[in-house]
Formats: C-alpha cells, sequence, structure tokens
C-alpha cells in the first residue's frame, strides 16, 4: 500500500476483483489516511482508464470514504472482453458480492459517475444488492435504444459513430485522422467500421437491432425500474444527449421504484450545460455552444453530491428534505427549485403552424401562433438525403470539434429551402417554456419510408436565433418503436415528434420560432427514403414532403407555458 503525499491518502493499485466467470476486474482503492476503517466506499466503474480518477479518489477519500476505480471488462488492466453494456449487470453484483468481504467496507456503499459511468450504476441497480445503499448518475437516461443509439427510430450516427470508435478497444483510440465528412456518408451503414479502418465489435449488433427488442430491454431503466430500491441523484443538461431519458427517470421511479425510500428521494439537477459540462464537477465553463450562461450556472456539483452521500451512507444531515427538482431557467439565467415534474402550474398551450404554402426558409410566409388554422395551403419541400440539413449544435455527444454541442445560431440552417420556418411576432411579455416539448405534425411524403424532424428556437431581437431543443420521428417507426411499419405514399400521417425537454424564458421582444425539416446530419443517419432494410442499403431517394396546417390538420408545438410571477 503507498501514501499519496500531500494529499494524505493511501493507495492499492491493481487490486484483481474476481467475477462469476473467472474474469478478473482490476480496481485501484483509495483510503483515507488515518485509521483502519471500516468505511463507507464510493464505487466507480469505468471503461475510460481508472487512472485519470485520481482527483475525484482524493476527494472522496480526505472526505471519509474508501473509493474504488474499477476498469470495467476489458478495458485497461481488467481481464475479458468489452462489449458495451452486457456484462455490466452481472459485473457490478460480483463487485458489490467482493466489496462485502472486504474488512475496509463498513456495508454502505454508493456508486458515482456520469455516462458509462452512470449506466453502470443503472444497471447495478437492477440487481437489488443490499451493500447498494445510494447512486448518483450524471447523464445517463433510461433507455439506451432511444438515447445513445436510436431516438425517435433514427440511428444515433454521430454519437455511435465518434464514441464507438474511441472506444472500441482496450484503451481509447485517437479518431482526429479520420476523414470524418467520408466516413460518415458510408453507405450502406453496415460497412461504416470496414471504411473507417477500424472494426468496431458493436456496430453489427446496434444496426441490426433499428426496433425496441429484447436486445435493449435489459439495459433499461423503463422496464426495470421496480427493481431499483435505493436513492438516487441525478444531474444533467438541457444541451445532453440524455436530457430527456432523465427527466423521464426521475418520473418513473418517482412512480414505480421498488421501495418507498427509493420513490421518495428521486432528485435531478438540470444545468444549461452539454454532455461534457454536466458530467464533470463542478462544471469548468459557462458557455454551452456560442451562448454564454453566466458564472451563475456554475453549481457545486461535487458538493450537493457529497452531501448526498454524507445522507445515505453514513446518516448525517442535511436530509434532503428540500425540493427534489433544480432547474437552470436559460434567458432568465437563475436556478429555481421545483417539487415535481412537469410543474404542476403548467399551462399546455399549443402553437399552431401557419402559413400561405411557402414557409419555406427565413426568407417564407410561415407564422407560429396560438390560432388555430383554417383554410391554409399545406408547405411543400423537397428532402434530398445527397444533401441533408446540417446538424448545428443541440444535445450532440462525443467530440464537438467534430459535431457541435449545445446552442448555435441556426440561421445558416434557416436559409435552406428544405427547412420551414414558423416564427411568433415579437413578443409584448416575457414567456417561460419548462418542460416536455412535443410537435405533432401531419404530413405527407411520395415514398414508403422518411424523416421528419423539428426543432424549438429562440429568435433575439437582432435576429440571432439559438436552438433549445430538437427532436426527431422516422416515419416507419410513427406509430411503434417495436415494429417498423411502412408508410403509404401520399397518406397524411400524425407524426408525434418528442423534442425532449427545456426550461427558457424568451424575454419581451424576442420570438419563438419552430423549425420542420426532414434532416439533422450527422446527429443523426440520412434516411434514404427507400423503405428497404435499415443499414443495407446504399441507395437514396429524393422524397417530396408535404406539411399540413389547416382545421383539419392542425400541426401545431405543444408549449409547457409557466405563469410568471405566480400569474
Amino acid at each position: 500500500m503507498s501514501v499519496l503525499r500531500p494529499f494524505g491518502v493511501r493507495c492499492e493499485h491493481n487490486v484483481r476483483v474476481p467475477m462469476r466467470d473467472g474474469v478478473e476486474l482490476s480496481a485501484d482503492i483509495y483510503f483515507p489516511d488515518q485509521g483502519d476503517g471500516p468505511w463507507p466506499v464510493i464505487l466507480v466503474r469505468t471503461p475510460y482508464d481508472n487512472n485519470v480518477l485520481l482527483e475525484h479518489a482524493v476527494f472522496w477519500a480526505q472526505n471519509g470514504y474508501a473509493y474504488v476505480a474499477q476498469d470495467v471488462r476489458g478495458r485497461y488492466d481488467s481481464d475479458g472482453e468489452f462489449v458495451p453494456w452486457v456484462h455490466e449487470t452481472d459485473d457490478a453484483f460480483d463487485t458489490l458480492e467482493w466489496l462485502g468481504k472486504q474488512p475496509w467496507c463498513d456495508g454502505n456503499v454508493g456508486m458515482s459517475g456520469s455516462s458509462y459511468l452512470g449506466q453502470v450504476q443503472w444497471q447495478a441497480a437492477f440487481t437489488g444488492h443490499p451493500l447498494l445503499k445510494a447512486i448518483a448518475p450524471r447523464v445517463m437516461g433510461s433507455n439506451l435504444h432511444e438515447s445513445p443509439h436510436y431516438q425517435g427510430g433514427a440511428f444515433g450516427l454521430g454519437v455511435n459513430a465518434t464514441w464507438g470508435w474511441r472506444t472500441m478497444a482496450r484503451t481509447m483510440q485517437r479518431i482526429d485522422h479520420f476523414d470524418w465528412p467520408r466516413v460518415l456518408r458510408t453507405l450502406p451503414l453496415k460497412d461504416m467500421d470496414a471504411v473507417s479502418g477500424r472494426r468496431h465489435p458493436a456496430w453489427s449488433d446496434w444496426i441490426a437491432h433499428p426496433d425496441y427488442d429484447d436486445y435493449w430491454k435489459p439495459y433499461a431503466v423503463t422496464e426495470n425500474a421496480e427493481k431499483i430500491r435505493v436513492p438516487v441523484l441525478k444531474i444533467c443538461g438541457w444541451y445532453d444527449l440524455y436530457a430527456g431519458g432523465m427527466m423521464e427517470n426521475f418520473v418513473i421511479l418517482r412512480e414505480r421504484a421498488g421501495t418507498q425510500i427509493a420513490r421518495e428521494n428521486q432528485h435531478m439537477i438540470m444545468g444549461p450545460w452539454t454532455h461534457n459540462q454536466a458530467g464533470i464537477a463542478p462544471p469548468g465553463t459557462t458557455h454551452a455552444g456560442e451562448r454564454d450562461f453566466g458564472t451563475g450556472s456554475l453549481l457545486d456539483t461535487r458538493s450537493i453530491e457529497l452531501a448526498w452521500f454524507d445522507r445515505w451512507l453514513k446518516g448525517k444531515e442535511p436530509d434532503f428534505t428540500e425540493p427534489p427538482v433544480k432547474i437552470f431557467v436559460m434567458g432568465e439565467n437563475v436556478w429555481r427549485d421545483e417539487w415535481e415534474w412537469p410543474l404542476a402550474r403548467t399551462v399546455w398551450t399549443p402553437f399552431y403552424l401557419h402559413s400561405g404554402g411557402h414557409a419555406n426558409s427565413l426568407r417564407g410566409d410561415g407564422v407560429l401562433s396560438t390560432d388555430p388554422p383554417g383554410d391554409e395551403p399545406p408547405d411543400t419541400y423537397i428532402y434530398d438525403p445527397d444533401n441533408p440539413v446540417p446538424t448545428l449544435g443541440g444535445c450532440n455527444c462525443c467530440n464537438p470539434e467534430i459535431i457541435p454541442w449545445g446552442a448555435y445560431d441556426q440561421r445558416p440552417v434557416e436559409a435552406r429551402d428544405d427547412v420551414l420556418v414558423y416564427t411568433t411576432a415579437p413578443l409584448t411579455e416575457d414567456v417561460e417554456v419548462t418542460g416536455p416539448i412535443v410537435c405533432h405534425l401531419y404530413a405527407a411524403t411520395d415514398g414508403p419510408d422518411t424523416d421528419f424532424t423539428a426543432k424549438l428556437v429562440d429568435v433575439f431581437p437582432d435576429g440571432t436565433a439559438y436552438n433549445l431543443c430538437d427532436g426527431i420521428v422516422r416515419g416507419r417507426y410513427h406509430a411503434d418503436r417495436t415494429k417498423a411499419q411502412l408508410l403509404e405514399p401520399g397518406r397524411i400521417y400524425e407524426f408525434t415528434i418528442d423534442l425532449w425537454v427545456t426550461s427558457n424564458v424568451f424575454r419581451k421582444g424576442h420570438r419563438i420560432r419552430v423549425e420542420i425539416s426532414s434532416s439533422n446530419f450527422p446527429r443523426f443517419d440520412r434516411n434514404p427514403n427507400t423503405g428497404h432494410p435499415f443499414g443495407q442499403d446504399a441507395e437514396l431517394r429524393v422524397a417530396r414532403q408535404h406539411v399540413y396546417h389547416n382545421a383539419a390538420h392542425r400541426s401545431h408545438i405543444l408549449l409547457p407555458i409557466v405563469p410568471r410571477n405566480g400569474g
């Protein structure tokens, strides 16, 4: 056992932890320098090299915890083969069993960490192991099918490619030398890993399971909520790819978690953050993309996490009886505590799409208002998958230099004729939108399949148009994510597009905008519009799209309006 000076922390490196199949996982263990314990334990399981967790390890050990940083199976110093998600439930249980036999463990274990380190916490909680008393997952959602792998039925191309090829080896791999524009346009998708020159052991599995099927369900909180029996502190950001799933977890677990203590102790923090910002403690920058939310956005989430584990692993106050939801309200740029999600005082308000049939681009005649539409002609545009609408910010991961994340001025995208733009008049008073956002779009296409996208935008008086949240739906999955059903060409369907969540005050003089299109590339793969089996198709077909907004087809975005000043 070594001692880290001047930190005053003792550590043991590469401690071998046996799994049920004989594979040994490697853990670095850090202890307080005073006494021999036993102590409560913070367990972190990572595919990203446990050596990089030194700062966290010292923090927790200095605060009276044994900190166990374990490389997951097949990564860095751990044996076995790394296959994302597959082994984490059993390996977490076996690690907890091993911890229970250690004399320095006092029988109280909590888990911490972000992203993949958050998913392993969910899967550990599914086991119901009695040593696990609380978890604190950051930036990891409720259903791996809906994020990161698919969303609304569309493949999450950007994250699957950039995260996948960085991670699919024993150690992290450099990907900055890839010709990303060429690689991401590879068709058919099943060949993309070969084109990149770096084989991806899970790529073919992800491509083979576009339906929400039994491949995904063992890892989903939505399927396993009753198995979670411990308090959960969730931390995420409005511009994170798990924003919708984290809020869904909060709602589901308050209703369906397996114990009263779990149902009554679900806490949620949502900041104005991207994946990387929300995943570290505390966030190190005030910017999410091009938008600066000020120093007040830098919440000390590590201190909150320390108080959380002091409560559940040491029995200390505070008792976390304060409101369970803490959100950062963008636009007003303030933190606010709430008692539930969605907010009980929400006024659900449809904002309808209007035009004279020419809402194409910023130059068009698209209007957004609370007045229902009358007799209006549809808007039409051409979606060419060989010339897709480019991704410009949003809830992306994991390399912002390849695919930007956060808030960006959307006017370069809105200049395109294949983007329909609907905007309110300048607001005469502040309007707060806080909650889940859904677009109900009546549309038709001339082929057997296509995509429709929707984006909510805050337009400043100078014309700057910052994206808030967005979503996508793949036509063949418009009715059922578990089974593809091709579209009937020319038929009008109601497409429900989940834009996830946001909290933003549209200031007086600003305008509310909705964009409608059919692509957001390379965040999502391009729908080739052919209806052929997913991932096998190299053919591209141009689609002609019709968006309807009339008395029979009231296309709208449903906004959760929060009354201001108690009104």
